[in-house]
C-alpha cells in the first residue's frame, strides 16, 4: 500500500523516529514549500495553509501507478523514482524526482507511474480540488506552475532524444550533465553528483542493461571523464561529457 492512499488516520497514528524533526505526526503541517520550485515568497505563503507534510522511509512508495490522482504533491527533500510496469511485465524508470519537483500537475485522473523513495523523503501534500480553487483565485501562481510543468514537458522531450540512436557513452553522459544541471538549479554542488538511483535504476531508465552502464561508468572513469566516488561521480572532464551529451 502507498503513503497516498492511506487514510490519513492511518497516517497520524505513525510515530517518527526519535530524530526526526517533525515528533507530532508522521503527517503533519507543512512549514515551508520547497525554495527550489523558485516561486515568489507570497505564492508559497499562499499555498503552505493546504499543505501537509509526508515523511518516507528509503524504498516506502508514495502513489502507485493507476491510483486515483486525487492529490499534488511537491518534493522538499531527498529523491524518488518514477516508474511504469509495461503490459509484458518490464520495469520502465522514467525519471527521478528531485527537491522541488512537483507530482500530480498534469491533472490526470489516475497517476500514470508510481513513485518510490530512493532515501529518506520529505513532501509536501495538497488535495487536489483545493488546489485546483487555490490556481483560480491566483492567476500569477497558475503562471509560475505552468512554467514548471514547462521544465517538466521538455525534460520529457530530452528523454526520448535520449533513448533514440545514442549508444551508451552518450546516454550515460548525457544522463549526468542532465542530472548536473537540475543540481545547479537547486544548489547543490555541479562538480560531484550524489545518484541516489542505483546502476538498474539507470538502466531501465536509459535502455539499457546493468552492465553496459557499469562497463561504461568505469571507461568514463578510466578515460578521466569522471571519477567514481562514494554515492556518486564526480564530473572531471566536462567539457568532453558535453560534447558526448549533445550527440
Amino acid at each position: 500500500m502507498s503513503i497516498h492512499s492511506q487514510p490519513a488516520s492511518m497516517l497520524t497514528k505513525r510515530a517518527l523516529p526519535s530524530t526526526s524533526p517533525y515528533p507530532d505526526a508522521r503527517y503533519g503541517k507543512a512549514r515551508l514549500i520547497s525554495l527550489s520550485t523558485a516561486l515568489p515568497l507570497a505564492e508559497r505563503d499562499t499555498m503552505e495553509p493546504l499543505s501537509r507534510r509526508i515523511l518516507l522511509s528509503q524504498k516506502e512508495t508514495l502513489f502507485e501507478q493507476d491510483e486515483p490522482a486525487d492529490s499534488i504533491f511537491n518534493v522538499t527533500s531527498g529523491a524518488l523514482r518514477l516508474y511504469r510496469i509495461l503490459a509484458d511485465g518490464r520495469r520502465q524508470v522514467t525519471g527521478f524526482a528531485l527537491p522541488g519537483d512537483f507530482l500530480g500537475l498534469s491533472l490526470l485522473k489516475r497517476f500514470a507511474v508510481s513513485a518510490d523513495a530512493l532515501v529518506s523523503v520529505t513532501a509536501c501534500r495538497f488535495e487536489r480540488q483545493a488546489f485546483i480553487a487555490l490556481l483560480l483565485m491566483h492567476p500569477s501562481l497558475l503562471m509560475h506552475l505552468h512554467e514548471i510543468t514547462g521544465q517538466e514537458l521538455s525534460r520529457a522531450k530530452d528523454m526520448m532524444m535520449l533513448l533514440g540512436r545514442r549508444n551508451a557513452d552518450e546516454k550515460i553522459a548525457a544522463f549526468l550533465t542532465g542530472l548536473q544541471a537540475r543540481y545547479r538549479q537547486i544548489g547543490r554542488s555541479s562538480v560531484t553528483l550524489e545518484l541516489p538511483m542505483g546502476r538498474l535504476d539507470i538502466a531501465d531508465h536509459l535502455g539499457l542493461t546493468i552492465e553496459t552502464v557499469s562497463r561504461t561508468l568505469s571507461r568514463l572513469d578510466r578515460d578521466g571523464c569522471i571519477l567514481i566516488v562514494p554515492g556518486g561521480v564526480r564530473l572531471i572532464d566536462q567539457g568532453r561529457l558535453e560534447r558526448m551529451s549533445a550527440h
